[in-house]
């Protein structure tokens, strides 16, 4: 179905860079931004899934947010990397739609949760009371599917609509990884639709998200202004401040750049760096910013790395034991 509503049967993908150079340095710069990533939020899922003392909606969301930028910062990163460093810019329509579906689909999920944690710090900062009632089990699961499957829903009306369109002016795609606003510049049909959709999603999603996002922290601030101790504020500052920080970062070089008219002349520098601000640092920054920070965080994954070296040692000793027995009978 794809194939036929194109006239172009794969896509070329840009490289990071033209230099050779300069190219290998932001491919091994991004491939440590993604293991990076990836450790990161592998630590957590760790943490919060052994240690039963953080059995609590606050990790279950942080839990489910890590699992989501794994495979969120996978889908783009190692195949730009791929390409720059090889040289091998092809995608097919196939692969392209796929990459689309799965940009999107992490997004919206994305948004959503960093949603929730918004209301799940603001129910327990500013009405500790209800806490357990508001936020309890229940509530988390249907949180997460109703997210999960608006998404989904979201990701393959957006992703259908592209690829109904057809594609003859170029097949290059002024991105690392294929993206709607891209593709909209190389199709020869009429976008009106494509782009009604898109302001609408962004209306109707991004906007009630973030102005949900921002009215949270705003009384969680001005519910720890009142708080009398100095301390207290402060840790409250420091750690509410970079959520708001990598949230409006997110949403703004997001809503930049699927909502910015189509221009003839690409910027891909420009819409590539943007780029990176949705895709690649939130991964990187949401485990520091509301994990590892965190005191109960820290004392989780020493006890992990504990247990793990005990387990290690014990493996290592019951070897040697076994050795040394064999080696006894052999004698």
């Amino acid at each position: 179905m794809m194939a036929n509503s194109t006239l172009v049967t794969e896509f070329l993908l840009e490289v990071f860079a033209e230099s050779w150079e300069l190219r290998i340095l932001l491919s091994v710069l991004f491939l440590l931004v993604y293991l990076g990533s990836l450790l990161g939020n592998l630590i957590i899922i760790i943490a919060t899934t052994v240690d039963q003392t953080l059995n609590t909606p606050m990790y279950y969301f942080l839990r489910i947010l890590s699992i989501l930028d794994m495979g969120y910062v996978s889908v783009t990163v190692p195949n730009a990397c791929f390409n720059s460093i090889t040289d091998h810019r092809n995608i097919s329509v196939t692969g392209c739609a796929a990459q689309i579906f799965l940009v999107f689909f992490c997004a919206c999920i994305e948004m959503f949760f960093l949603t929730i944690m918004a209301q799940d710090r603001y129910v327990a900062i500013c009405k500790p009371l209800l806490y357990p009632v508001i936020m309890n089990h229940q509530f988390c699961v249907q949180m997460t599917m109703v997210s999960l499957h608006s998404s989904l829903v979201i990701a393959s009306v957006h992703t259908f609509k592209t690829f109904q369109l057809s594609f003859c002016h170029s097949n290059v795609v002024s991105q690392f990884f294929c993206d709607i606003p891209s593709l909209l510049k190389l199709s020869c049909s009429d976008t009106f639709n494509n782009k009604l959709l898109m302001l609408l999603s962004a209306i109707v999603i991004g906007c009630s998200c973030f102005i949900l996002i921002a009215v949270s922290y705003v009384r969680i601030l001005s519910t720890v202004l009142k708080v009398p101790v100095k301390g207290e504020r402060g840790k409250a500052f420091s750690t509410c401040v970079p959520h708001i920080i990598v949230v409006s970062v997110f949403f703004s070089s997001a809503a930049y750049v699927y909502l910015r008219p189509p221009v003839v002349t690409l910027e891909v520098v420009k819409d590539m760096t943007l780029s990176v601000f949705y895709t690649i640092v939130p991964p990187f920054l949401n485990p520091i910013i509301y994990s590892l920070r965190n005191r109960q965080i820290k004392v989780a994954v020493k006890k992990v790395m504990l247990r793990l070296s005990f387990i290690f040692e014990y493996k290592r000793n019951k070897k040697l034991s076994e050795f040394s027995r064999g080696r006894k009978l052999t004698i």
